[in-house]
């Protein structure tokens, strides 16, 4: 029977499941493939919808009983965090900030980020239209993801924070954006784990396999682009969170857990 998967079609998910989704690697199932915003992603699985799924690692203490996480395909790193992008504001008090989801890893790194700072209104809309409205007065500001590191200059915008930074100058630790979890009792997560990483080591292999694929589900992005997204959030822990993925993930929940922000979870170290 074919496994459902869940994954957003940004390039860095594209390269990393190109080869399981396309029946490339031995042994591994049929995939019966979504693709679907983080945010969308993020409330599905609250309902059991897939049984492999990327969410937001801001997500995982409403979905750690029902899945697991696995320790490979998701997106952490340095260098990659989100932006909080302001038409030249240099503060948030009375602003209203547009956000692409309210239990994206973003959103909680700006509620840990702005602790102090009085926001007026939150507004969630979907990503493509944040900068944008920042750019045209909509918004005070705008909380950005991804390829939008590469391009916001292009909308006349600034960055008042990069949080990967923030984190990171705080931390130590890389930033966890994106997990893949497995549904308990729907698929061995040892499995899954060997299938991810041989998907993974088979983009490697041969990047040109998985272009078209790519391009194809890439939201109009320029090929330049999409290099750069896929050389910043694939990387070794991609292939393996590893102690400091692990502690990563940790600290942004235990700190998410103290401020009242999110449920407690068990350690994953």
């Amino acid at each position: 029977m074919a496994l459902s998967l869940a994954v957003s079609p940004c390039p860095n998910d594209t390269f990393v499941f190109h080869a399981l989704v396309h029946g490339l690697v031995p042994g591994a199932p049929p995939i019966d493939l979504t693709f679907a915003d983080v945010d969308v992603t993020n409330m599905a699985a609250l309902d059991g919808a897939f049984d492999l799924v990327k969410v937001s690692y801001a997500a995982l203490p409403w979905l750690l009983g029902d899945y697991e996480l696995l320790h490979c395909g998701g997106a952490l790193g340095r260098g990659c965090g989100p932006l909080v992008l302001t038409n030249g504001r240099s503060d948030l008090d009375g602003a209203t900030v547009a956000v692409p989801g309210d239990r994206t890893t973003a959103y909680l790194l700006f509620r840990l980020w702005a602790a102090d700072q009085r926001p007026a209104r939150i507004e969630v809309v979907p990503f493509h239209q944040i900068m944008p409205g920042v750019a045209d007065g909509r918004f005070d500001a705008g909380l950005v993801i991804h390829e939008a590191r590469f391009t916001y200059q292009r909308y006349g915008l600034t960055a008042l924070v990069d949080l990967g930074e923030w984190w990171e100058s705080d931390t130590g630790l890389p930033i966890p954006l994106g997990a893949i979890l497995a549904k308990r009792g729907a698929v061995d997560p040892a499995e899954a784990t060997g299938w991810i990483r041989e998907s993974l080591r088979y983009g490697w292999r041969d990047p040109s396999a998985s272009h078209d694929f790519i391009l194809a589900n890439a939201q109009e992005m320029e090929p330049a682009v999409v290099r750069q997204h896929i050389e910043l959030y694939v990387n070794e822990f991609t292939l393996d969170l590893g102690k400091d993925g692990l502690a990563a993930a940790d600290a942004l929940l235990g700190r998410a857990a103290a401020a009242g922000l999110t449920p407690a979870v068990p350690s994953f170290l």
